[in-house]
Formats: C-alpha cells, structure tokens, sequence
C-alpha cells in the first residue's frame, strides 16, 4: 500500500473519462442541483471534486484536532485475490454488478494533525457501508459489504492507514434456504444432526451462523488542500475480506481503490 497517490494516478483519471466532465462537480455545485437533476444522473453515486486550493498539504495544514466531516470515498476499481496457477494467488480486475449505489458518503470523525504532519484519524459515523457485488472472468460473483467502519489509521499526510470493522454482509435474522439464522430459526437442517461420516465441520458451519465482524486495512494519502473552505481530497485502498454466508464460506480478498473528499473544521 505504499506510495499510493502515484498508483492510483490512473485510477483517478479512469474516473473522470468514465464520469464524464459533467459528473465531476465540486461541493458548491453539487449543492446548487434539485433532486430532479441528480435523479437518474448518476451523481449522487460520486464525490466532490476540489477545484482549488493546494498540493503543498504539508505546509498548509495546520497542526491541531479537526472535525473530519462530509467524508466521501468514491471507489474507481475493485478487484478479487484469486489463484492464477501453481497455487500463485493474485489480486484480478472483476465486472460491477451493483448498481450506481456503493459509495460511501456523509461520514465523520476526528482528525488530529502533528507538528512535522503526523496524522490521526478516527472514522465515527455516516454511510459507512455499502452491499457491493463483482463478477469474476469466469462468473463466479463475489458478494461484499464495503466499508470503513470504524477506521483508526495512523501515519503522515503522504499515508496513513489502518485496521478497520467489516460487519456481517447479512444480519443475524436472516434466514437461509433451509430456515437456519443466526439470532432466529431452525438449529439444524433436518430432525437429526447427520454425524460420523467426516463431514461435521462443514455441516457445523452450514447450522452454526456466525455474524462476528472481520477486519479490514486501509490506506489513504492527502493530495489537495484548500486552507479557505476547509476542504480536503485525495486516494485511498484498502484490502478487506469478502461474504462469508455467515460464517459457512472462506472469506476472499477484495482490493478496493478510489478518490475520497472531505471538509475540516476545527
């Protein structure tokens, strides 16, 4: 997750070429809009842009603990760890099946900047997950919950990371086919718990639904600063475990990588 802003250059201009110069609002502009105008558009699936301000962060950023509000993350590209061969594992470019609603938006925390530009950040509220699902080249499709919940990174204004909460892609009164849930339904599939045959484990997965949260890593770095309106841009990843199905299936890894917005106030 090193050096970051550089890898995903071509990330953000995929972005704009793929949104189109009419979608690539600044704040101010997306606030002068009516519902009708957004309606359909595909706009209110992407962040603010910053059009002004400065990318000497380093010196504009004033030591000092800041309100990190309107916090937006605009994924450009997901992609799946998978076995290429010869039990080499590689992350793969995947299709988006879900529609125009997997960014995550009106999220807020704390920023505390130090003297040299030593960052701390602490994600506390909003839109902070996201049902996502991508295709695989072979049509698998992989089905999870994106998110930054929780997010506690650490590190300088050219990246800082760290660990954050993935919850449960389905909830603990969800039901599967056999009406088998975690909170609620059936205990077993059948009147009597099959046994003795080698396959206990995988049927203790199927009847024992888990909606413990996983964890995830991500990794963001701050391009652009305006010092006048507060506002603050720049790239992210992160690598975080897909649906488990409630606990009956190995979680994959999904990279995601994309553009975040947001405004400080102290």
């Amino acid at each position: 997750m090193k050096n970051i802003a550089a890898g995903l250059a071509a990330a953000g201009v995929g972005t704009m070429s793929f949104l189109g110069a009419s979608n690539a609002l600044t704040y101010d502009e997306f606030q002068g809009l009516s519902y009708n105008d957004v309606k359909g558009s595909g706009m209110a699936n992407t962040c603010p842009v910053l059009a002004t301000g400065t990318s000497d962060v380093k010196g504009a950023l004033k030591p000092g603990t800041y309100k990190f509000d309107k916090f937006c993350i605009e994924p450009t590209s997901f992609q799946v760890k998978e076995d290429v061969g010869k039990g080499v594992k590689e992350f793969i470019d995947t299709k988006l099946m879900t529609r125009l609603t997997y960014t995550l938006d009106a999220m807020s925390g704390t920023l505390k900047v130090g003297s040299g530009g030593a960052i701390e950040f602490k994600e506390e509220d909003g839109i902070d997950y996201a049902p996502t699902t991508v295709q695989l080249p072979g049509g698998a499709r992989v089905p999870f919950l994106f998110t930054v919940k929780e997010l506690d990174a650490k590190g300088d204004i050219s990246s800082f990371g760290g660990e954050f909460a993935v919850p449960s892609y389905r909830g603990s009164t969800f039901l599967d086919p056999k009406g088998r849930g975690a909170a609620t339904g059936y205990d077993t599939a059948v009147a009597i718990p099959a046994g003795g045959a080698g396959d206990e484990d995988a049927l203790t997965k199927e009847n024992m639904k888990s909606i413990k949260p996983l964890t995830g890593k991500a990794q963001l770095s701050i391009a652009k600063y305006d010092s006048v309106t507060g506002e603050v841009a720049g790239v992210f990843q992160s690598v975080q475990p897909s649906d488990t199905d409630l606990g009956a299936k190995v979680p994959k890894d999904i990279k995601i990588q994309g553009l975040w917005y947001a405004q400080l106030q102290q």
